[in-house]
């Protein structure tokens, strides 16, 4: 006679059953990890696998990322929506390393109403827990049963935080792609407004040194020559740093060359600069700046200070003390229209060193909190001022980064430019 199959027993029916809705759960889930979904919607899916396929009914799953924990999903009837309970403590710091049951970890009220927390890794790296109620009695009634269940679960969990994880960090390098080409056009665009030659014949020498805190700085120099006898210096900071503000800059420099080119006077040439920045920012951003317009024949400096760090002129030793050039008015693109615009003018002795600079040369702290400020800066150029100018730049670098407490590491971007009139 041929062999006959022998009934199943109710435990292995169950167990039959479990693993069919184990299969449908697979199918359901895999093509939407598969696809394209975003974690929530992710999340979700996982949610009413579980609940459609194993009758899960309480669910909540933590993720961590850089040591923060949140609550992605919560489900359940009756319970809190643990997306506003914060992990507790000691899981946060010694998770478990394999399923537990709750009871077993004493967690209190709400966590009572979770059966299990599940731990999910990938390659030793902590992705998440995830709390289960019981699955349904009709598919989990043995003990068999429920460690399979909960295995599955576990796996299941395994894929979706994995994938959670993989998305993230797919994201993570295309916003890091994009921040790198964002840092590259605005490399580009503050290499361009940078003059490729500075004036040094027999009335004037000029040099400038920039140091930028980040990949991308804020400051901004130029000289501009105006005709045989005069010449344009401006020295800039503009607030925010990258592409937004590398494009601000280089609309700042276009319009200040072509304000020279219809021979505009100096006054109109920071009114309209303000204008031009106003518009463009809508007071979002703002620009100090110090314009210097000088007359090799006159030997007279007329200039403009917009909120920028005074000047130092020092002239020769013995004809007087260091001038500081404040004259100007506020910053540039805080309003439509300058306040009490003034130009100063002031004559240049012979021999006399103009020492122009942004805030990251001041603006450096030792241990004691003290600030090197434009007297250390004024200190170093009585001691040093007819060093060669490019050694004079090096001394003052020098100066900040020996009394500054994180040595090389300067709060902002430093730009020196140095008039020396012979």
């Amino acid at each position: 006679m041929p062999d006959t199959l022998r009934p199943l027993s109710k435990e292995e029916y169950l167990l039959l059953k479990l693993k069919e809705r184990e299969l449908a759960a697979l199918l359901e889930i895999t093509p939407v990890i598969n696809g394209e979904p975003d974690d929530d919607n992710l999340f979700k899916i996982f949610q009413f696998t579980l609940l459609g396929q194993l009758g899960v009914r309480q669910l909540a799953v933590y993720t961590v990322q850089d040591g923060q924990w949140r609550c992605a999903v919560s489900f359940g009837p009756g319970m809190p929506d643990f997306r506003g309970v914060t992990l507790p403590e000691q899981l946060q710091r010694f998770p478990p390393e394999h399923p537990v049951g709750v009871a077993d970890l004493e967690l209190g009220a709400p966590w009572q109403h979770f059966a299990s927390v599940l731990p999910v890794r990938q390659s030793e790296q902590m992705l998440g827990l995830v709390f289960i109620g019981l699955a349904h009695q009709n598919y989990t009634a043995t003990v068999e049963a429920r460690r399979e269940a909960v295995s599955f679960i576990e796996s299941l969990s395994q894929m979706l935080l994995g994938a959670v994880s993989s998305r993230r960090l797919v994201r993570q390098q295309v916003q890091a792609a994009a921040v790198r080409k964002e840092i590259e056009i605005a490399q580009e665009v503050q290499a361009m407004l940078f003059p490729n030659k500075l004036p040094n014949d027999q009335h004037v020498a000029v040099h400038a040194t920039y140091v930028p805190h980040t990949a991308v700085g804020g400051d901004f120099y130029d000289v501009v020559a105006i005709d045989q006898e005069r010449f344009l210096f401006c020295v800039a900071d503009v607030s925010g740093k990258g592409v937004g503000a590398s494009l601000l800059m280089s609309n700042f420099q276009a319009g200040l060359r072509t304000l020279l080119r219809q021979q505009a006077e100096l006054s109109t040439v920071v009114s309209e600069l303000n204008n031009l920045i106003f518009r463009n920012s809508g007071g979002d951003r703002f620009i100090t700046a110090f314009f210097g317009v000088y007359n090799r024949a006159t030997r007279e400096l007329e200039y403009v200070n917009a909120g920028h760090n005074d000047p130092l002129l020092l002239p020769d030793v013995g004809q007087g003390p260091a001038q500081v050039l404040k004259t100007g008015t506020i910053m540039l693109g805080v309003m439509e229209e300058l306040p009490m615009l003034k130009v100063g003018r002031v004559p240049v002795p012979p021999h006399s060193t103009l020492l122009n600079y942004t805030d990251g040369l001041t603006e450096v702290f030792n241990e004691a909190g003290d600030e090197f400020g434009e007297e250390g800066v004024l200190q170093t150029m009585r001691e040093h001022r007819y060093l060669p100018l490019p050694k004079l730049h090096d001394e003052l670098l020098r100066r900040i980064t020996a009394f500054n407490v994180k040595g090389t590491h300067y709060a902002d971007d430093i730009t020196i430019l140095t008039c020396r009139f012979r």
